[in-house]
């Protein structure tokens, strides 16, 4: 079972202490014998980079006695100085070899944490429903994964290496220094490192409000970018390009207001640990300088105190730093966790169970429903497809025909009543099991940025070539795709914009047809082509709905003729059912759009023959 996320909660510490504990099994994967093994490895070889560091400035200070007055005999005055700096030397080396080392061992766990959190994410976000899809902006949602796995890169890299280490080293230093001049010295240092942690939280949680607002303009801004650039031709079509300019500018203008105040407020966090970094050596150097003067320190004392507090204070610039990355970190995976905490409109009931093997008949048993309380959708629905035939739903737009195939691929439960397949009510069933029983050809087919080939064989991952190939002839595109310069393997483009839309739906039907299910639902899936492409697609239709369970919504009433049941769905109720035929000799709701709509169509077939050039 997968450990889940906790969500952010209230801003403040304790939250940030709740997000760090999140990482923590990241730092130590169930299961990877591999990866804890490296972890302690990096621990190792960290513990012996900081020990290494921490006796660098003992090998020295004695090479410094060794050279002045009062050192070694004039005979040893060349070998001990020599000696000690390649020591020396070699501490360093060694305690910059052990920190790479450290770094590469535990660059692949950090590397995995970082799959394993984005890809946590990605999966939650396709187990929440099309209500929170339809609400939510994509480049933001987008912008906060992208931020948020590279936060948990950032903290896990940092907090392990640099932050905890760092602590350590300062520590063992106060302790030597301690140790070897007294308690004075010991109390100076740390005294400025808590006025130092104490400016540096302090101001840096000022700050944090111009992070939080640049990271809101930045999402902003990258919506609307995407947003127009999706929407790329409509732009074009109303000349709009300046106004989309100026809706970007605006965001990317307080972006750059809350940027200015960041950088002018961290000018001030680095001129007062300037300040209280210098006030700090000072001071101990002042101490030391009247210990080498008394006598009671040697140069190489005097010069091992310096080392020391440089060596402390030199990374508490980059402590710092790290503090204000991590606070950053932490801010950019709030949004992250927020998604992760999203509880989808739409889940498995406890004790859900797949779909058991059966016809494929569906039954809508009085199901109301509606987006808002408000506003009903369905008004007491009821009808059924038995197995193996074909059921059409008509009316005029915004009755509620697309409401029912979204109902019966649960992206939204009913309100009242029940919706059932083979007598299994569809809310007691996985939601996997049952989108895997129905394939659908959608109004609006929106096709990946890819090849034809990945977008017909998406209804079926593992299909072969030679099954693709089959389901485009059915539908009627192979020949299209093989007058393409380069086949199958031609590309789309975004969201399919390269292929007209009768094209894109028939790429629809290729694939839903290599789904292979024993369900379908055609919403609308004819609209977007002309009347000569509508007839090879009906036949295409007739051909693989034999022996299934058909679900048709259209409102080109052409399309339906051949249904075994017509349903008119008006304002949302069932006003009239019957064939085709019955629905025209009862002369109502259904036999007066069939009427409307053949005049259109013979005023657009008049019309077209009026265009047609004469013959002299």
């Amino acid at each position: 079972m997968r450990s889940q996320l906790p969500g952010p909660g209230p801003k403040g510490p304790t939250n940030e202490w709740k997000t760090i504990k999140t990482l923590l099994p990241y730092l130590w994967p169930e299961g990877e014998k591999g990866l804890r093994i490296r972890v302690v490895a990096a621990l190792v070889l960290l513990a012996a980079a900081k020990g290494t560091n921490v006796a660098v400035p003992i090998f020295y200070k004695q090479a410094v006695d060794s050279l002045t007055a009062g050192g070694p005999a004039a005979s040893t005055v060349i070998a001990v100085p020599i000696a000690l700096l390649v020591f020396y030397g070699l501490a360093r080396i060694m305690a910059q070899a052990f920190g790479e080392l450290r770094d590469a061992v535990f660059t692949r766990v950090a590397q995995r944490a970082i799959r394993l959190a984005g890809l946590r994410t990605f999966r939650h976000l396709h187990r929440l429903s099309l209500r929170f899809h339809l609400e939510r902006k994509t480049g933001g949602v987008s912008r906060a994964v992208e931020r948020g796995t590279k936060g948990i890169e950032f903290l896990l890299r940092f907090m392990l290496f640099n932050v905890l280490p760092t602590v350590l080293e300062v520590a063992m230093v106060c302790g030597i220094l301690w140790y070897l001049y007294g308690v004075g010295y010991a109390v100076l240092t740390f005294a400025t490192l808590v006025i130092y942690i104490v400016w540096t939280l302090g101001i840096t949680e000022w700050r944090l409000k111009f992070r939080r607002t640049m990271n809101e303009m930045d999402n902003e801004a990258s919506t609307k970018a995407i947003d127009s650039l999706l929407n790329f031709e409509t732009v074009k079509y109303f000349g709009n390009e300046e106004h989309e300019a100026g809706r970007f500018d605006k965001a990317l203008q307080s972006y750059e207001r809350a940027a200015v105040q960041s950088g002018t407020s961290l000018a001030v966090l680095n001129i007062g640990q300037g300040v209280v970094i210098s006030t700090g050596v000072v001071a101990a150097m002042i101490l030391a300088g009247q210990g080498v003067a008394d006598g009671s320190m040697t140069i190489g004392d005097f010069v091992l105190v310096n080392s020391y507090l440089i060596q402390v204070f030199m990374p508490l610039n980059f402590l710092g730093f790290v503090y204000r990355e991590i606070k950053r970190s932490l801010t950019d995976m709030e949004a992250m966790f927020e998604l992760l905490e999203e509880s989808p409109d739409i889940a498995d009931k406890p004790g859900a169970q797949p779909l058991k093997s059966g016809p494929g008949s569906i039954r809508f048993d009085r199901v109301s429903f509606a987006y808002d309380t408000r506003r009903p959708i369905l008004k007491d629905v009821d009808f059924e497809v038995p197995a193996g035939h074909s059921v059409a739903i008509v009316g005029p737009s915004g009755s509620g025909k697309s409401t029912l195939s979204r109902i019966l691929y649960r992206f939204y439960d009913v309100s009242a009543g029940t919706v059932s397949i083979d007598g299994q009510d569809i809310t007691m069933l996985t939601q996997d099991s049952l989108r895997a029983a129905i394939g659908i050809v959608p109004q609006d087919t929106v096709l990946f940025n890819d090849t034809v080939y990945y977008n017909i064989a998406y209804g079926n991952p593992k299909a072969s070539p030679a099954e693709v190939e089959a389901a485009a002839k059915l539908a009627r595109i192979h020949d299209f795709v093989m007058s393409l310069p380069d086949g199958y393997q031609s590309k789309v483009g975004e969201r399919g914009l390269k292929l007209s839309g009768g094209e894109k739906q028939r790429v629809a039907i290729a694939r839903t047809i290599l789904k292979d299910p024993k369900i379908l639902v055609f919403d609308e899936a004819t609209s977007a082509l002309d009347s000569r492409t509508e007839q090879d697609i009906l036949t295409s239709f007739r051909d693989v709905s034999k022996n299934r369970t058909t679900l048709t919504i259209a409102h080109r009433l052409s399309t339906v003729i051949d249904a075994d049941e017509i349903l008119v769905l008006l304002a949302g109720e069932v006003v009239e059912r019957g064939t085709h035929t019955d629905l025209l000799t009862r002369n109502g709701i259904y036999a007066d759009m069939w009427a409307r709509q053949q005049e259109a169509k013979l005023a657009a077939e008049k019309l077209s023959t009026l265009e047609e050039p004469q013959i002299r």
